[in-house]
């Protein structure tokens, strides 16, 4: 299976994102803000979402909403 950010980059474990958009999230007092690194991520069972690590909480993100870092 593979995981794509919204480029069409591939995504493997441990690989660092970017948002590329703002996000709300329920239950969280504040956004995710544009450019917000993500990084050591986790891939799951879903070819459109990815673990990771945000101010401290672990999320769940859609890969659209994502870019891969060089």
């Amino acid at each position: 299976m593979e995981v794509k950010d919204s480029n069409g980059n591939i995504l493997n474990e441990g690989d660092s994102v970017t948002v590329i958009k703002t996000l709300k999230v329920k239950g969280m007092s504040s956004d995710i803000k544009q450019g917000t690194a993500v990084k050591n991520i986790r891939l799951t069972n879903d070819p459109g979402a990815i673990e990771g690590r945000v101010n401290g909480t672990v999320l769940v993100l859609k890969t659209m909403f994502l870019k891969k870092k060089n």
